[in-house]
């Protein structure tokens, strides 16, 4: 079955595959945001105001290894497309197995300092006493968890490679479903409050990681072989080239996530809550920008790999114009319904419950309006992954932390508080303008190269083929 799923991205019309391969993966995360939706709504409801808060200041550490993770095996998966689009399936293997062999070197290492890092972490982010506690134990746990979260990624990361959407929205859907559950059985059950909740979506993430890995068993191909599991040090320098870079940027996005942090926590609680509810939309907003992001670094490394330049033009061009049209509609329903959701996640006192949507639905309104700036920085930076530049997109990650830890530090001096909800904003739009010069600049380098002439007609009628 899961051989079925795999295609082949270098034949067929860009959008219909482009959108074939991005609404599975809509679906996938859309119940992978159930974890932090669903851990925030019954911890905010059960639990209280507090609680809340504790979730919202372990969201910057929390983030911040994880997309360490999400870099890794994204950028092995680049080169794992390549080779697939030239079905170099020999190739292929290898870079499996020496990913497999760097995933393990990483999640260990990540496991044991996240335990050693998660207090000092948290106390140099200004974290406030009385929600620092709940945010330790949260840190700890979910940590724990590190080597399922890594396998989970890696093994989605494989089959996204070869155009397999589906299989990693199957692994989701059910963690999704078996964390909702827990989630009631742990903290409104059990009374475990925050400790249930952080149990839950560990417990949920390895049901994912098995599903897949029994997926990618059956891939006939991919022969993982014992000498290869002690990659070379040029493969290892091939996939540490990269993943490194991915996931260098996403930890430095979330140095400048954590000093946005730090300033918040200064403003008090309800502030904090009230950002925390809105974080915790974030992900909802940027689903379908992610979503495309993956199907656009797998349909340009597929092609780069089949030296079709224009089809990954034409690719570019569809995936950019849906990904506009998304991003607006998106937008509206936030400005529409943002308010009715975010009042899921807040009870208490209603004063305080008050207080906290006011500054959450505010803050949602400024980045519903600026959403088509988020999903165009997505496209361009999954399209210079895919052919092979992940060091302009770390460069951006670089450029997104200045620019959010300078708005963040500057504006308050003159707006106050008003000033904090600008620092997402002024990061997307400084990365975005980075990533686009960038991908043309290069696109137009590699459709000069030799073996990359333009090949419009035989491009076009693969499509019609397709």
């Amino acid at each position: 079955m899961a051989q079925q799923r795999i295609h082949s991205m270098t034949q067929g019309h860009p959008t219909r595959l482009l959108l074939m391969f991005a609404l599975p993966l809509m679906v996938g995360n859309v119940f992978q945001q159930l974890y932090t939706v669903v851990d925030t709504a019954v911890v905010g409801q059960f639990v209280g105001v507090g609680a809340l808060a504790s979730l919202g200041a372990a969201d910057a550490p929390n983030w911040g290894v994880l997309g360490i993770i999400q870099g890794l095996t994204q950028g092995f998966s680049i080169l794992m497309a390549q080779h697939f689009g030239a079905k170099d399936y020999r190739e292929l293997s290898r870079a499996v197995s020496g990913s497999i062999t760097l995933c393990v070197v990483f999640g260990v290492l990540l496991a044991v300092g996240g335990q050693l890092w998660a207090l000092p972490i948290l106390q140099l982010l200004n974290t406030p006493s009385d929600v620092l506690g709940g945010a330790v134990l949260y840190l700890r746990i979910v940590y724990g968890g590190i080597p399922a979260i890594m396998a989970y990624n890696f093994l989605a990361a494989i089959l996204r490679a070869l155009g397999d959407a589906k299989t990693p929205l199957y692994a989701i859907v059910v963690a999704a479903l078996m964390n909702v559950v827990l989630d009631l059985l742990f903290v409104v059950g059990f009374h475990w409050g925050i400790a249930g909740a952080a149990i839950a979506t560990v417990i949920s993430q390895v049901a994912s990681a098995v599903y897949c890995y029994f997926n990618v068993r059956r891939i006939h191909f991919i022969q993982v072989r014992r000498e290869d599991l002690r990659p070379g040090r040029q493969l290892s320098w091939e996939l540490l080239k990269l993943g490194f870079p991915i996931a260098l940027q996403n930890a430095i996005i979330a140095v400048g996530s954590m000093v946005v942090q730090f300033v918040i926590n200064g403003f008090g609680m309800l502030f904090l809550a009230g950002f925390t509810a809105t974080n915790k939309l974030y992900g909802l907003l940027e689903i379908a920008a992610s979503s495309y992001g993956f199907a656009v670094t797998s349909y340009v490394g597929q092609n780069l790999g089949a030296r079709l330049v224009d089809r990954i033009k034409k690719g570019m061009r569809s995936a950019l114009a849906i990904a506009v049209i998304t991003s607006v509609i998106i937008g509206a329903a936030m400005l529409v319904f943002g308010r009715l959701i975010l009042s899921l996640f807040i009870s208490g006192d209603p004063g305080e419950v008050e207080a906290s949507l006011q500054i959450a639905f505010h803050y949602l309104s400024i980045m519903a309006v600026c959403l088509p700036i988020l999903y165009l920085l997505y496209i361009y930076r999954s399209g210079l992954m895919g052919l092979g530049d992940t060091v302009v997109p770390m460069l951006s990650g670089f450029a997104e932390m200045v620019v959010r830890m300078g708005v963040v530090l500057l504006l308050p001096i003159w707006m106050g508080q008003e000033g904090v909800y600008y620092a997402e904003v002024g990061a997307w739009t400084a990365a975005a303008v980075i990533l686009a010069a960038a991908y043309y600049v290069r696109i137009g380098n590699i459709a000069r190269r030799k073996g990359f002439a333009r090949q419009e007609g035989e491009s076009s009628e693969q499509e019609e083929r397709g």
